[in-house]
């Protein structure tokens, strides 16, 4: 309670506490207020909200969010067939339900393993057709929000488990696990993102057995899973290591074998205490998606570029599509983050 009845008068000190703080925050305030008048006249008052390229061009101070009613298909779901978006659309709902239901933490039951497993699989058999009537569609022509949140959902699941694993490995007192580990993390977080997904798509085919290549989607994911999981491991690592040694000792001490030890004393601690850089981790790992396009994979903000870049007509819009890109990137990114602070509060670990 205390902290709470302190609160205003913390924030009236900070912002009025002095002469010179004083005029800081008019001069700050007064800055917001002219800065906003003038994106709400620009964005709101004089915009174009309808369909119409015309309107928009005879509009000298004013948004078109007309760009956005009318290439918000082929923005969201990319050079999927129009006739057939219906189908993303489904796989995103069922790729977002099971992430969702798996955030909560009383359904952290056995049954969420083949409800995953069952969800992957509606998700490519809906994106991939070819299976109960549904038309045959190339990985591609996959493209836009589902494509962003496959890669970043089915990556960071893929991932999670090696980082497990690299973490564990690098604290092991068998030498040659510790120094593989370690090598492996070190050799992958010094090269950047866009190498390794070139690696993966140019490279990778050239040593791979003919007839063999996986497909182009299977080896970036793979790269996004190798990389991911580097970062993820030493992350884990520093909740490892926050953990009390004694805590270990004790157990071991009563008997308790090491893996046990780990599974069900040091991990869940660890694990704990990682909480907001792992959401961290998440959500850069949510933006990298961005760059597959680089290798021909058109996510969302790949999917931007198609809509308007083949299209004379309402191509000059570009700030407003990406305006309305990144306004989803920033609706996904401040969801895990308002989930971040709420796990922490459940789990008993914030600091607030």
């Amino acid at each position: 309670m205390r902290n709470v009845a302190q609160g205003p008068i913390a924030w009236r000190s900070e912002l009025w506490g002095s002469p010179l703080r004083a005029l800081a925050t008019v001069l700050l305030l007064g800055l917001l207020a002219w800065a906003g008048f003038h994106a709400f006249e620009w964005g709101v008052v004089h915009a174009v909200f309808r369909p119409d390229a015309d309107a928009c061009r005879a509009v000298q101070h004013g948004a078109c969010w007309g760009v956005v009613a009318e290439k918000w298909r082929p923005m969201l779901f990319g050079r999927f067939p129009y006739e057939e978006q219906w189908r993303p659309a489904v796989a995103v709902v069922v790729l977002s339900a099971v992430t969702v239901l798996s955030a909560w933490p009383r359904s952290w039951r056995w049954w969420l393993a083949p409800l995953w497993g069952v969800a992957l699989l509606l998700f490519v058999g809906l994106m991939h057709g070819g299976v109960a009537g549904l038309s045959p569609v190339p990985t591609s022509r996959w493209g836009g929000l589902p494509l962003t949140i496959g890669l970043a959902v089915v990556g960071l699941a893929l991932a999670f488990p090696l980082a497990l694993l690299l973490a564990m490995g690098r604290r092991s007192e068998w030498p040659v696990v510790r120094t593989l580990s370690a090598s492996y993390i070190e050799l992958v977080r010094g090269v950047p993102l866009i190498s390794v997904l070139f690696m993966a798509s140019f490279l990778l085919p050239l040593l791979w057995p003919a007839g063999w290549q996986p497909d182009v989607l299977v080896r970036v994911l793979m790269g996004l899973t190798l990389f991911v999981a580097a970062y993820l491991a030493e992350i884990i690592r520093g909740g490892l290591q926050a953990v009390p040694r004694g805590q270990t000792e004790v157990a071991m001490a009563l008997g308790f074998g090491r893996w046990p030890v780990q599974r069900d004393i040091v991990l869940p601690q660890a694990l704990r205490l990682v909480v907001p850089a792992l959401t961290n981790s998440v959500v850069g790992t949510l933006k990298d998606t961005s760059l597959v396009t680089v290798v021909g994979l058109f996510e969302l903000t790949g999917a931007l570029g198609l809509a308007l870049g083949g299209d004379p007509v309402w191509r000059p819009f570009y700030l407003e599509g990406y305006l309305f890109v990144a306004a989803v990137y920033w609706l996904l990114c401040f969801g895990l983050s308002r989930y971040s602070v709420w796990l922490e509060r459940r789990l008993g670990t914030s600091s607030a």
